[in-house]
């Protein structure tokens, strides 16, 4: 009997050991997962959920490092202004947040799709060069279809697209690429259409009053 207590005593220590031990390595791995969750909420936009600029442009230059058939893609909210003053700012950030979604829906869960900052939006996915303008036709109706406020109201949207590709522009530089992008979204704004680049929007030397060359002067180098 003496042994039996004996070898129940030594099992209820050691399970006391590893049960002690254990306690800071659970406690290490709730931090660890909240920790996680702060970085990736970093990464993120608050209201739209897209990757903000600088995770937007890691991820979409492994794409152009990996894939061969890649497109660049902006989006520019057409008359946003008037939404946000005629609506109000929750109406805006609602058109915001509709846009956001239909480009990641679009887009799909392999590519980069960044908030570059205000009503800015970028894609970098791989589509084959025989289907692109059809994909990017299917966003502009995307982007077209009516959004539904939380009052019930119905606001009228619709968003200009820009496109480069390495083999239509000559590069697989993102900076180059976005700038012959935002310099075709110029040549559809208000079209209905979506515009793809060609070699000759990669020699525009400025647009909308802005010179496409400097850094940080172009529409996507603004900040979130």
């Amino acid at each position: 009997m003496d042994s039996v207590l004996r070898v129940q005593a030594r099992i209820g220590q050691r399970t006391l050991l590893l049960t002690t031990a254990a306690l800071p390595l659970a406690g290490w791995a709730v931090h660890a997962v909240a920790l996680h969750k702060q970085l990736a909420a970093t990464r993120r936009d608050p209201l739209t959920g897209l990757l903000r600029r600088d995770s937007y442009t890691a991820r979409a230059r492994r794409l152009l490092a990996r894939h061969d058939d890649v497109a660049v893609v902006l989006i520019d909210q057409d008359h946003f202004k008037a939404v946000n003053d005629g609506l109000g700012h929750p109406a805006g950030d609602t058109v915001l947040a509709a846009t956001a979604a239909r480009l990641a829906a679009w887009a799909g869960p392999c590519a980069s799709v960044g908030r570059l900052g205000g009503d800015e939006f970028a894609a970098v996915l791989e589509v084959p060069a025989a289907r692109l303008e059809q994909r990017l036709a299917q966003l502009v109706r995307m982007l077209h279809t009516p959004v539904v406020l939380d009052d019930g109201r119905t606001v009228d949207v619709a968003a200009s697209v820009g496109a480069a590709t390495p083999a239509s522009v000559g590069s697989r530089d993102l900076s180059a690429l976005q700038r012959a992008a935002d310099a075709a979204l110029y040549d559809a704004k208000h079209t209905g259409r979506a515009v793809v680049a060609a070699a000759v929007h990669t020699t525009v030397p400025s647009f909308n009053g802005r010179r496409a060359g400097r850094p940080g002067t172009a529409r996507w180098g603004r900040a979130a």
